[in-house]
């Protein structure tokens, strides 16, 4: 058991509340509601005085925490099972490149993720980076993580409002006939039992997003997809309900096995833009002048 310890909440950690403060100081080393109690019977102070869980905690206070057991209550730590390449950093953001098949977050018997391995690479950071949003197992490209809170805050507030832009690229099954840039535009709701949920057009939640042709193709062609908003497999289904499956996607209509050729592209967060080509080969390839064309759509 380790011994008492008293921190003190740096410039990156600082607006956070007191619960989420020690989640990540601890990361993962004991549950929520173990922490919980803690702050409930008075065991975490902070300078010497007690607080509410949701209390926000400021720069240069110094926090007690209780002597704890690492993974006691039955939680363990993520191992770090593989490396993240990084498509770009600075003193508030990290982009990383995210592969076809690598979950973003664990659970249920899934131990590698994006969200571990950014854990074991920036294990004793001040504030780990956190993910800002998310992208399906199967889908390659452009995640974002926050390297302090106040920049977590802002870009949590970018993505709600819709100000980040993001665009994708996949490769769909058929030939794509529509001419120039299509807005699609579907309402979407999930149903099906636990584990065989899918995402299908009709009712639900409005999803917009529009679609150009890049390289037409009588078997498969390919497109790009700026996102308007950010529904539950909202490409996927939007491509497939118009006869367009993703290459790869199973769960949507294609029955041909191989990875799933759907990226992230480029996203556009303020004056910043950051783009990661698709790993992809042989003719699957997507010809340079493809790529400029489709990041003209971030700036339409």
């Amino acid at each position: 058991m380790q011994k008492v310890q008293t921190v003190t909440v740096t410039q990156a950690e600082s607006g956070q509340k007191l619960l989420q403060f020690l989640e990540r100081r601890l990361t993962g080393d004991v549950p929520r509601s173990a922490i919980q109690k803690w702050i409930r019977t008075g065991q975490v102070r902070v300078d010497k005085g007690r607080k509410k869980p949701f209390d926000r905690i400021r720069a240069g206070q110094r926090i007690r925490i209780p002597p704890y057991t690492p993974g006691e209550n039955g939680a363990t730590a993520s191992p770090a099972a593989g490396n993240l390449v990084v498509a770009f950093e600075d003193d508030d953001l990290l982009a990383v490149a995210k592969s076809a098949g690598l979950a973003v977050h664990g659970g249920d018997k899934v131990d590698d993720s994006v969200a571990a391995r950014l854990r074991a690479a920036h294990a004793g950071a001040d504030f780990m980076p956190t993910l800002a949003h998310r992208l399906d197992r199967d889908t390659s490209g452009l995640l974002l993580a926050a390297k302090n809170y106040e920049s977590l805050r802002a870009l949590n507030d970018l993505f709600a409002a819709g100000g980040v832009g993001k665009l994708y690229l996949a490769w769909v099954r058929g030939e794509w006939k529509e001419p120039g840039e299509v807005l699609l535009e579907d309402r979407l709701e999930k149903s099906g039992a636990p584990g065989a949920e899918k995402v299908r057009p009709g009712r639900g939640k409005t999803a917009l997003a529009r679609v150009a042709c890049l390289v037409p193709g009588r078997r498969a062609s390919l497109v790009a997809v700026r996102l308007l908003t950010g529904r539950t497999h909202q490409i996927r289904v939007q491509l497939a309900s118009r006869g367009h499956p993703v290459v790869g996607d199973g769960k949507y209509g294609d029955k041909a096995r191989g990875s799933m050729r759907l990226h992230c592209y480029a996203m556009r967060v303020r004056e910043r833009t950051l783009t990661l080509e698709p790993p992809w080969t042989d003719r699957w390839t997507v010809p340079p002048d493809a790529l400029r064309e489709a990041l003209g759509m971030l700036f339409d």
